[in-house]
């Protein structure tokens, strides 16, 4: 028989502190920021479920449940999660209007229960530019809750602006310039004779 062994890691405390640090903590206590491995993510999936023989592949039997599963695709990377209030998923009743699904006359949550304490969403997959693994440090995880603070204190409608502004300006210079050069290439008065008169 074979038997899946997943990777499992706990997060350091060190890296726990600083990302409270960082964030601050929710109305229930606990850290605004976490980090995670993406194996020990689970998340709530419901639906119809297919069961194989794994030596033969063929369809055992289908099963309609509720599973935890891997949140990440990424499994064997460290993620940085942010808490969001459960408002942020609308009500109780709203949530189950958008999320129940039918199958063969059984309705079942596709995404689970309401989460009433709220809930900690992805913000960051912690790899290199290839995608190579990168180890978490707790200077490393407040470095991102930090960034990600910074750029929620900061409208997007403001950080436009200042781009445009910013655009503006570079072409108001080079328009500038543009002229300078071409007023130095033209003769003084166009090569017209200049007289004064007293």
């Amino acid at each position: 028989m074979i038997q899946v062994v997943r990777e499992t890691h706990e997060t350091p405390e060190t890296v726990a502190q600083r990302l409270e640090r960082a964030g601050g903590i929710n109305r229930f206590g606990e850290a605004n920021y976490r980090a995670i491995w993406g194996w020990n993510r689970l998340a709530w999936i419901g639906g119809k479920f297919e069961e194989r023989d794994p030596a033969t592949g063929s369809l055992l039997r289908e099963v309609i449940e509720l599973r935890q599963e891997p949140k990440y695709p990424a499994v064997n990377r460290w993620h940085i999660e942010r808490w969001l209030p459960p408002e942020t998923y609308g009500s109780p009743r709203a949530w189950y209007a958008q999320t129940i699904e039918r199958e063969n006359g059984i309705s079942i949550p596709a995404l689970g229960p309401y989460p009433s304490r709220g809930e900690y969403e992805h913000c960051f997959t912690l790899e290199g530019p290839r995608g190579e693994f990168v180890q978490l440090t707790p200077a490393v995880a407040e470095r991102i809750a930090r960034a990600i603070e910074f750029s929620r204190a900061h409208s997007r409608s403001s950080s436009r602006r200042s781009l445009y502004d910013r655009e503006s300006r570079e072409e108001r210079g080079y328009e500038n310039w543009a002229f300078d050069v071409l007023d130095d290439a033209v003769p003084v008065f166009h090569k017209q004779p200049f007289v004064t008169v007293l």
